[in-house]
């Protein structure tokens, strides 16, 4: 019998699902989803948060026939969902193309990170699931629905970044741009002062640009990915000191993790995420959470974090600042606003990690924060909704869409409320 995952990559998420399905094709897809009485969608399980929770059907979408369609007229691509991002920039590359940014993992799949927002890092570049022109989706009916800008303008905004909460998608349409290639270098003994005094001049100095911190020492790392055909911006700051080796963005993990540095210039997808997707990334076990800030609270954040140092840093691996630029999705933490995200990955120590995302969340939440669906927070599902203005709309899509709450789950029945 094939082995299918009862819990998220990270081992903190019980799915809890009384079935579990793996279907090799959309007609079995179909029949599956119209024969239960409530269903969740799994990606690649890289959630920490209770999201991807089942109470009864959890179904993998990577046994879907992986057929990846190239529009090079339209400047797009048809995705299935269940395809990851390493997966999918191998066929975009070999065709000529390219996505406009990834996220640090190259291991995720394509529709679990459009579901939560999740992003990779530009000044000038949005979340990854603004790229989404179109979706697939199968109804609680078992009925096939596409879904674009011009089919549905009032409410495909609505549609991208959804929780999984208005059905199972089966594919993706994505944006593409021509092929390019990038290099990416490391500045080090930054000090953390000279990126909170100048964030805009370090987190513009290259089209992708990370910063690495632990929150208490002085000093941070900040990685630099540039295209290396003169397309990109770069404010010209050139703070610190450049790396003369390869370096890991958590401290005691192999550099051979990493994708190549030292300004050696190479394809996109092999530049723009932090890892290397032939191995296993993380610093081993662990758990993550991640805000998202009005770019302009990033100086009074820097000011907030530093202030509680001795508290994060030993429930750290890493914490990591980047900028996402702003979009129209209803539900995408950079929804109407150009962001500054910080990124916390913790111990895998539950209890430890508790009080210290409390602290951090009692200094970025009046600063206007806004949670990753994806990721560990504090806040209530109610609350959690309050962060995103136009929750309320949402909701009342989901009901209208799927109106017995078939794809919902403890989770999301306490986001959506009754309405």
């Amino acid at each position: 019998m094939e082995s299918l995952p009862a819990t998220n990559w990270a081992g903190n998420v019980a799915f809890g699902a009384e079935r579990t399905h793996r279907p090799r094709d959309l007609d079995e897809l179909r029949r599956l989803v119209a024969g239960s009485a409530r269903i969740r969608a799994l990606g690649s399980g890289h959630s920490f948060s209770r999201v991807a929770a089942a109470p009864g059907d959890l179904v993998l979408l990577d046994g879907l026939p992986a057929t990846v369609g190239v529009d090079t007229h339209r400047s797009t691509v048809s995705v299935p969902a269940g395809l990851r991002y390493a997966e999918l920039a191998v066929a975009l590359h070999r065709a000529g193309l390219a996505l406009g940014n990834l996220a640090s993992l190259p291991h995720i799949s394509v529709a679990g990170s459009v579901a939560t927002g999740t992003h990779g890092s530009g000044d000038a570049r949005r979340c990854l699931a603004a790229a989404v022109t179109g979706l697939q989706l199968v109804g609680p009916e078992g009925d096939l629905v596409e879904l674009d800008r011009a089919t549905a303008p009032d409410t495909f905004a609505g549609s991208v970044v959804a929780l999984g909460a208005l059905g199972v998608v089966t594919r993706l349409t994505l944006e593409v741009e021509p092929a390019y290639a990038m290099a990416q270098r490391v500045r080090v003994a930054v000090p953390l002062t000279e990126v909170a005094d100048r964030f805009d001049a370090v987190l513009g100095a290259a089209d992708s640009v990370s910063v690495f911190t632990d929150w208490r020492s002085p000093e941070a790392q900040v990685w630099l990915k540039r295209r290396t055909d003169g397309s990109g911006s770069s404010s010209g700051w050139e703070g610190g000191r450049a790396a003369d080796r390869p370096l890991n963005p958590v401290p005691g993990m192999p550099p051979e993790h990493s994708t190549e540095q030292l300004d050696v210039p190479g394809p996109w997808f092999e530049r723009l995420p932090h890892f290397r997707p032939e191995l296993t990334p993380g610093a081993g076990e662990e758990l993550q959470s991640e805000y998202y800030l009005p770019r302009e609270a990033a100086p009074a954040a820097f000011e907030a974090l530093r202030g509680i140092g001795d508290l994060v840093a030993p429930a750290l691996h890493i914490a990591e600042v980047r900028t996402v630029a702003a979009d129209d999705l209803w539900l995408s933490p950079a929804y109407g606003r150009s962001t500054a995200t910080f990124h916390f990955t913790w111990v895998r120590d539950a209890a430890a990690v508790a009080p210290v995302i409390a602290a951090v969340e009692e200094r970025l939440i009046p600063l206007g924060a806004r949670p990753h669906w994806g990721k560990l927070t504090g806040l209530a599902p109610g609350g959690l909704a309050a962060r995103y203005e136009q929750a309320g709309e949402f909701g009342r899509l989901a009901r209208k869409l799927d109106p017995a709450g078939k794809f919902r789950n403890a989770f999301l029945d306490a986001l959506l409320g009754d309405g």
